[in-house]
């Protein structure tokens, strides 16, 4: 694997990452072109392209299945980022979403899990503290599984 790639530190942490990653928008959308997509993964993270982003309603759970396919067996070699859908984002729906995509990823964790657009339905912090309930579940490994 090429290590050359730039990394950036991710915000103010001292996680680093890649500076360029891979996208999967349109993968899983069609199983005929799951090989030529997981061909397409391990050439990048080949490269050194080894921070991938997905998310649960790219092609309804297709792109993180193709991504979990790819990863099979390297999963400690990459940076993992998927998304949660607005319509997702309660309290109990972030944490339902996020062992769907755990399933669906086959993986044990989520290096980045981000809320894919701004929700109507549900604030990002509200007066109930869920913002820091959410974050104390992934705290207390509700987010990933042992």
């Amino acid at each position: 694997m090429n290590n050359q790639m730039l990394q950036r530190k991710l915000g103010s942490t001292d996680v680093r990452v890649p500076a360029i990653g891979q996208g999967t928008w349109k993968f899983g959308e069609e199983e005929r072109n799951a090989k030529q997509e997981i061909e397409a993964l391990l050439f990048g993270i080949e490269q050194g392209l080894t921070l991938i982003d997905t998310a649960e309603d790219y092609a309804a759970g297709g792109s993180e299945r193709v991504v979990g396919q790819a990863i099979a067996g390297m999963r400690d070699d990459v940076f993992l980022v998927t998304k949660v859908a607005a319509r997702n984002c309660s309290y109990q729906g972030v944490l339902d979403a996020a062992e769907a995509s755990l399933a669906r990823l086959k993986t044990d964790h989520i290096d980045l899990y981000l809320q894919h657009w701004p929700s109507e339905q549900h604030e990002v912090a509200g007066n109930d503290g869920g913002h820091g309930r959410v974050g104390q579940a992934w705290d207390d490994q509700a987010c990933r599984r042992e």
